[in-house]
């Protein structure tokens, strides 16, 4: 049946007047996450192979990348470390001398009005690859909160701005909390991996950050990808312990969980657009299957459609210029 509006409304007019744009991305919206390398010896960067255009920093290397980003109007940088030197604990992840803990120092020096985040998570620092210290191959919750607790004080003194704990240890953001206003650090954010699920999409970002793990799987901790009402469950507990931002990772497949939580919260709500997710649209655009930049611009859009402030990817770089 003709719509009975018809003909005196027409859709079509304002789509060709091209004045109707519900959803925009802003440059303020993007964070930029990198990888630093402690092993790397005067080299400034090197490829990672199942990521084509990202790259391991040295630290001088990350500081010029920052620089850049930040000349582009990125404002925000999501630091992961890779150690020289891994152990049982992690002990690396805390150390005041640390990859992550210099480079911070270094970024805050060099780079004007900039937003430092730092990953706060075992799963690069320890021997087993695990996001918790292990007992008798069992990834155990308490015993490691402590270790969460003493990570987070060491970034915020080299300079933090925000933490962002990914490990989905329960009552993780309550101690760190905790441990930073103890400390003095009552202005140091947390940006919490509230929703984080057990995807295979992250296997490009075990290799770019060497933290694929040894035994076992994360089951018993990142979510399963069949579960939605258990994500607002996970947000509500770590708004409730002191959470500034709640993130959803993986992103483009999770549209859904974005969009539940949005519904429900009105807290600050980031999502992360996976490694997988990247390297599966650089893939396909080097084969000509897609068109690069419209694919990064649409699946960027959905995910800020889907209700999402703050999008962490990879592809901040690339579609800056385009944003204001």
């Amino acid at each position: 049946m003709m719509n009975e509006m018809f003909p005196n409304v027409r859709m079509r007019r304002l789509r060709g007047l091209k004045l109707i744009k519900e959803t925009r991305i802003s440059v303020d919206d993007l964070i930029l996450p990198l990888f630093i390398d402690e092993n790397i010896e005067g080299k400034t960067k090197n490829p990672i192979d199942s990521m084509p255009g990202q790259y391991r920093f040295s630290i001088e290397g990350v500081v010029k990348e920052v620089l850049e980003a930040r000349s582009m109007g990125i404002k925000s940088v999501l630091l992961f470390g890779i150690p020289a030197r891994k152990d049982l604990i992690g002990s690396e992840a805390f150390n005041n001398q640390g990859v992550i803990q210099r480079a911070v120092r270094r970024i805050k020096e060099e780079v004007d009005d900039i937003i430092v985040i730092t990953d706060l998570c075992l799963c690069e620092y320890t021997s087993h690859g695990h996001c918790g210290l292990v007992e008798n191959d069992k990834v155990v919750n308490d015993p490691t909160l402590d270790i969460l607790g003493k990570i987070a004080v060491s970034q915020a003194e080299a300079g933090a701005d925000m933490v962002a704990p990914s490990g989905m240890m329960d009552g993780m953001v309550k101690v760190i909390r905790d441990k930073l206003d103890t400390q003095g650090f009552v202005d140091t954010a947390i940006m919490s991996y509230a929703a984080k699920y057990n995807s295979a999409l992250y296997g490009p970002f075990r290799e770019a950050a060497d933290s694929g793990f040894k035994f076992g799987d994360r089951s018993g901790y990142q979510m399963n990808v069949s579960n939605a009402r258990e994500a607002l469950r996970e947000i509500e507990l770590d708004v409730r312990e002191g959470a500034d931002i709640v993130m959803v990772k993986p992103a483009i497949f999770y549209l859904d969980i974005i969009s539940r939580v949005r519904a429900r919260f009105d807290i600050p709500l980031a999502a992360y657009n996976v490694s997988g997710e990247y390297s599966m649209i650089t893939a396909a655009s080097e084969k000509g299957y897609l068109n690069r930049e419209e694919v990064i611009m649409e699946g960027l859009t959905a995910i800020k459609r889907a209700g999402a402030d703050l999008i962490i990817t990879y592809f901040a770089k690339d579609i800056a210029p385009f944003l204001k």
